[in-house]
């Protein structure tokens, strides 16, 4: 199940009352940042971008290609351990606007995670340290730590265990021998 924080709306949809919700300034801010570091080459600039401009926790040596797109809205939910590699196109949200409500929740990507190019992850959930996600993937749920995920509905191909004994003789993920 995703942590996320559910607020009930009255009347019209919850997206209609974006700004009862997040301020206006904060979301044309947000959104200017983020095209900004969805465009730019430099990993660099955009970890610094990200941490001081959004407050998005950003490890050492991570990764974002080209046109991740973070939430507009609070991209201050999101974490990102080191060196992970978050793939081309992949949106990472923390929030949902629903008819009758909407949601918020953390994301947390661990350390040393590859997501391949055009996920999708959702509010609420944690991505484990270690763990490998195949392009094209909807995170609707945790992900555990070292295990391979993929699809839609997104599902465990390998765990952390069955991973280890495949790469075992990999000459650059295995021990080499």
């Amino acid at each position: 199940m995703r942590r996320t924080t559910r607020f009930e709306v009255q009347g019209a949809n919850s997206l209609w009352h974006v700004y009862k919700t997040v301020p206006f300034w904060k979301v044309v801010k947000n959104f200017i940042i983020i095209q900004l570091a969805r465009y730019t080459p430099f990993l660099a600039m955009k970890n610094w971008l990200y941490r001081n401009f959004l407050g998005v926790k950003v490890g050492d040596q991570t990764s974002f290609a080209l046109m991740v797109m973070l939430d507009v809205m609070f991209p201050e939910k999101i974490s990102v351990g080191r060196n992970t590699v978050i793939g081309y196109n992949t949106t990472i949200l923390a929030h949902e606007y629903l008819i009758k409500e909407y949601r918020l929740g953390n994301v947390e990507i661990g350390s040393e995670v590859m997501i391949g190019a055009n996920c999708t992850i959702l509010p609420g959930v944690k991505i484990g340290d270690g763990a490998i996600v195949s392009a094209g993937t909807l995170i609707h749920q945790d992900v555990p730590a070292g295990s391979f995920v993929g699809g839609n509905p997104m599902k465990i191909i390998y765990s952390k265990e069955e991973l280890q004994t495949r790469w075992q003789h990999d000459p650059i993920y295995g021990k080499g021998d």
